[in-house]
């Protein structure tokens, strides 16, 4: 069905138009416009961030390149680099970000099943974290960071099941992680890992309330008294105990009441004693420890995703711009997430992305193009281990 179009063609058709167009609606985001609409904006824009463009005049110079191929590609209406700009700048984030949303709602059940390193558990598992980008204060007054710099944070809540992002929410560099807390509804019965910076006992006791667990990395300051020791532990997996604490500080002990659990293992690798508050009782604290050591993946998609797809050098300077960006960026990723679903790939979406990039303007059918990769791979890793 695919044959003659282009790889970049058929990436489109995973993209629910009408969906799109309901989000554009909502914010009236075609008003006054004839030919550059929201759609087109959009698909440009992932056409950018697809080939990791650095700029929009990047964009604007690959396309009128391939002038004659636009048509086939999807793209009705090429424009300079003005245009581009000034519909970031006046047209609203939120339909991106809204259509990032209704992805993330499509992508997250293709993934449901998917299984966490190390971990046999049914529950909900989320890492809770932010990523800062800086910037110059000068040029992104709206966006204050710390020593009079400037920034913004990506706060994400990322589903551990496939590496989805669940939640995202883009903030100045001066908003605190933990007042994330506050805003996120926690799911009955999910658990949270997250770090020190999140310890805010009244959003804490909330989660707990709800239902929910979490995993954090307990402060050193934290005033706590034993009352129960689990004796029941194996030092050689690392664990060098298991208690069960009431906070002690005349704060934090009105704020969280009830008994929490301590529980402190030996990271060898790093030469460094970890120690992991949690209001979970039913798993073990060996379960614990890797719970929390899964928490790397959130990491590994930060890391990933301003190396990959382009966040790190924006489209704009405004506030509008600069969400707009983040969220095509985030719906690119969701995009390419789906297709490797669909596809049922065996590569990474990391590596489907690096494939697509240098891919757009091939004829390939795209299931043939991830599948002769897959090959070519699996015939290089059995010529090395012939070799070895």
């Amino acid at each position: 069905m695919n044959t003659g179009k282009y790889i970049f063609a058929q990436l489109l058709q995973f993209i629910n138009r009408y969906e799109f167009e309901k989000c554009v609606s909502k914010y009236n985001g075609d008003h006054g416009t004839r030919e550059f609409n929201c759609w087109n904006q959009f698909i440009q824009l992932f056409f950018g961030q697809l080939t990791a463009r650095n700029s929009l005049r990047d964009i604007c110079t690959c396309l009128k390149a391939h002038q004659n191929k636009l048509y086939h590609l999807g793209i009705r209406k090429r424009v300079n680099q003005s245009s581009i700009s000034r519909a970031n700048e006046r047209r609203d984030w939120k339909i991106f970000a809204d259509f990032g949303q209704y992805l993330i709602e499509q992508v997250r059940p293709m993934y449901a099943d998917f299984p966490i390193p190390n971990i046999d558990l049914k529950n909900e598992v989320f890492a809770l974290d932010s990523t800062t980008i800086s910037l110059s204060l000068k040029l992104f007054s709206w966006a204050p960071g710390k020593y009079s710099r400037g920034a913004i944070k990506m706060h994400t809540l990322l589903d551990l099941r496939g590496s989805i992002p669940s939640f995202i929410m883009i903030t100045d560099g001066k908003y605190h992680d933990s007042n994330i807390l506050d805003v996120l509804v926690p799911v009955t019965g999910a658990i949270y890992l997250m770090d020190k910076a999140y310890i805010d006992f009244a959003a804490l006791y909330h989660m707990h309330e709800m239902g929910a667990f979490f995993v954090s990395r307990a402060k050193t300051t934290m005033d706590y008294t034993v009352i129960e020791h689990n004796y029941n532990i194996d030092l050689r997996f690392g664990l060098r105990s298991d208690k069960t604490i009431l906070l002690a500080g005349y704060k934090s002990s009105k704020l969280y009441p009830d008994p929490l659990r301590l529980v402190e293992y030996y990271d060898d690798q790093n030469d460094i004693l970890l120690t992991f508050v949690t209001n979970n009782h039913e798993v073990s604290a060996l379960e614990i420890a890797k719970l929390y050591r899964n928490r790397w993946q959130i990491e590994t998609f930060f890391k990933w995703i301003k190396q990959n797809l382009t966040i790190k050098k924006l489209w704009g300077q405004s506030e509008n711009a600069v969400n707009i960006h983040i969220w095509v960026a985030i719906c690119t990723y969701l995009i390419v997430a789906r297709v490797k679903h669909e596809m049922k790939s065996n590569l990474s979406i990391y590596e489907i992305v690096q494939i697509l990039g240098i891919s757009v303007f091939d004829k390939t059918p795209l299931n043939e193009i991830l599948t002769e990769y897959q090959t070519n791979q699996n015939d290089k890793e059995q010529l090395d281990l012939f070799n070895n």
